[in-house]
């Protein structure tokens, strides 16, 4: 017959008790072999997604990420650099994925892609984190899309008006003023915080962005995060990670939210890079299956929630301005819309580089009146009349009075050029932006 813990001798019973309640999992292991970019490791006992820390010849802890599993056997791909790393390094599992601070605080920040201060300014003060895999509303917890938000930009308010909650793509090449348009929006807008990804950027051009495009007002209500080009490409990945994390925070206590992440290409790029790493075929122009997995689940995290909003823009650099290339055609599939920026344009100076034909807000509709419809629609009908006569006007060859719609169109044509050009430093409200317009046909 089998006596109960409690009729045991004390001793007995004292260690049968930690028996009980000892938990069985292997929390730490070595390192067996590094391959590239991965690590592999017998055991630790961990999951997908969480933090293991692998200690190098020296002391510390490198951070590195699980993610996958081979042959019984832990794949890692680290946050930093692998110096000191060999073969049967102590690796710990941290049970739980990366997590970033957040609150009120951040605001005026500049963070690393793995959410750390990289501003000089200290410690950020906040008592609450949040993982960075962050969760996506259901379908039915989002309230509708049903005003605007202006950005500032007369060329978008005008012609492509965003809702609070949109998610848009902005496609261009190298070269044509994504960041400078960019920088515009952050500093106009009518949203309460801005929150900035800049993902695969040159280190050049980061501090550049801050202080020429963006600016001291626009960094003062913007929180932004940096992961560069040279980072470990988990790093640029959990940097747009980070950053929707933080717009996700601000958005559930009720803010309308900017968020701008420049850009999507290079986030396909570095995930391209951990698949290629854990052994993925490559698929459609070498991209991973993976990348076309991860874009869905990251986009639709932002958008319109239970209270606030997050109003996206994600930038996507075409490759030979094919606006038609994998990774431009995933993304206009999943967003709400597209603003081209055109080669052509800002050869001509033409700033915003928007090419008004091309782009499409597909929420413009809900959150503008039947006035500011029609006379988006009128300016769009004027510019495509001069588009299709532009050759013949430009050698001489078209004959005044041929076509009642292309003598409209080259009649309006300096005043729409004037609507849509404006300079870095010059904001325009969404009312002043209607009335703008409203002149455009107004004007003799």
């Amino acid at each position: 017959m089998m006596r109960t813990t409690d009729e045991l001798s004390p001793r007995v019973a004292h260690y049968l008790r930690h028996l009980e309640n000892a938990n069985d999992t292997i929390h730490s292991g070595r390192v067996s072999q590094i391959v590239g970019l991965t690590i592999e490791s017998i055991g630790p006992t961990t999951n997908i997604g969480d933090l293991c820390l692998i200690k190098p010849r020296g002391g510390g802890g490198i951070p590195a990420e699980v993610v996958g599993f081979r042959d019984q056997k832990v794949l890692l791909m680290p946050l930093s650099d692998l110096t000191g790393i060999g073969p049967g390094s102590l690796v710990t599992a941290t049970g739980s994925p990366l997590t970033v601070p957040v609150g009120e605080a951040l605001l005026g920040r500049i963070l690393d892609g793995l959410g750390q201060p990289i501003d000089n300014k200290g410690y950020i003060n906040a008592t609450k984190h949040l993982s960075v895999q962050g969760s996506i509303p259901g379908p039915l917890d989002r309230q509708r899309i049903k005003t605007h938000l202006s950005v500032g930009v007369r060329a978008i308010d005008g012609l492509l008006t965003c809702g609070r909650g949109q998610r848009i793509g902005v496609f261009a090449g190298s070269g044509v003023g994504k960041s400078t348009l960019l920088g515009m929006m952050a500093r106009n807008t009518e949203a309460d915080v801005n929150v900035i990804a800049l993902i695969g950027e040159r280190g050049r051009e980061v501090r550049e962005f801050l202080e020429r495009d963006l600016g001291p007002e626009g960094l003062a209500r913007s929180v932004v995060v940096v992961a560069t080009s040279d980072q470990p490409a988990l790093v640029r990945i959990k940097g747009a990670m980070v950053a929707t994390t933080i717009a996700e925070f601000f958005r559930d206590t009720g803010r309308d939210v900017l968020f701008v992440m420049d850009s999507v290409t290079r986030l396909a790029l570095a995930q391209r890079e951990v698949g290629l790493a854990i052994g993925e075929p490559p698929a459609t122009r070498g991209y991973t299956p993976s990348v076309f997995a991860i874009l869905p689940r990251l986009l639709e995290r932002t958008g319109p929630g239970r209270k606030g909003t997050i109003t996206a823009f994600y930038t996507v650099l075409v490759e030979g301005d094919d606006m038609n290339e994998p990774i431009a055609d995933a993304v206009r599939g999943i967003l709400d819309g597209h603003i081209v920026l055109n080669r052509s344009l800002a050869e001509k100076n033409h700033y915003p580089a928007i090419d008004v034909l091309a782009s499409i807000s597909r929420l413009m509709v809900e959150v503008t009146s039947k006035e500011h419809q029609g006379l988006a629609a009128q300016l769009r009908a004027n510019l495509a009349a001069y588009a299709e006569a532009e050759d013949l006007i430009n050698i001489g060859a078209y004959a005044h009075g041929s076509n009642p719609a292309i003598d409209e169109a080259i009649r309006l044509h300096p005043s729409i050029k004037a609507f849509l050009q404006q300079g870095v430093n010059e904001p325009s409200s969404f009312e002043d932006t209607l009335a703008r317009l409203q002149a455009v046909f107004s004007e003799v």
